[in-house]
């Protein structure tokens, strides 16, 4: 990241808050012809230093009204037992984040569900009947204060 000048941080910050910015608005914004913002924007996909664009989406409109953060212990701490919950962990859509950590909790997992019977059934269905998994914390996020995939680029 030391190999970026200041209008390469303008277009990353300006297309964090706005991935839609045509090439022409980010010249507007960064005082840089549309033709070299359009190079520096696939310079910067190619290098991946945008690594996609998507639609941010209202959970709560789509009918997911429940945030968990869920801590997770593994039964046993060896290589396999991580790849199984690793495994899990990748083909459940429910699961926004999943990090792994240091400390007494060895999986920290953001899980997003409908209402209480669905995180149920998530809980007592999925993640501890599997094999790989001894105990569960589960924490119900009451309020949200922030929600951001912005990265700090000043």
């Amino acid at each position: 990241m030391d190999t970026l000048d200041r209008f390469d941080r303008a277009i990353l910050a300006l297309l964090q808050d706005d991935a839609r910015l045509t090439n022409n608005e980010l010249s507007e914004q960064v005082n840089l012809s549309a033709s070299q913002c359009s190079r520096r924007r696939s310079r910067l996909e190619d290098e991946g230093l945008i690594a996609g664009y998507y639609a941010k989406l209202d959970r709560e409109k789509v009918g997911l009204g429940i945030v968990t953060i869920i801590n997770v212990t593994l039964a046993t701490h060896n290589p396999n037992n991580s790849k199984r919950f690793a495994a899990l962990i990748s083909n459940l859509p429910e699961v926004q984040e999943a990090h792994a950590l240091t400390g007494e909790m060895d999986y920290f997992i953001k899980v997003v569900a409908k209402d209480l019977n669905g995180l149920r059934e998530f809980v007592n269905d999925v993640l501890l009947p599997h094999e790989s998994v001894q105990n569960v914390k589960t924490s119900i996020v009451l309020e949200t204060l922030k929600d951001t995939s912005s990265l700090p680029l000043g």
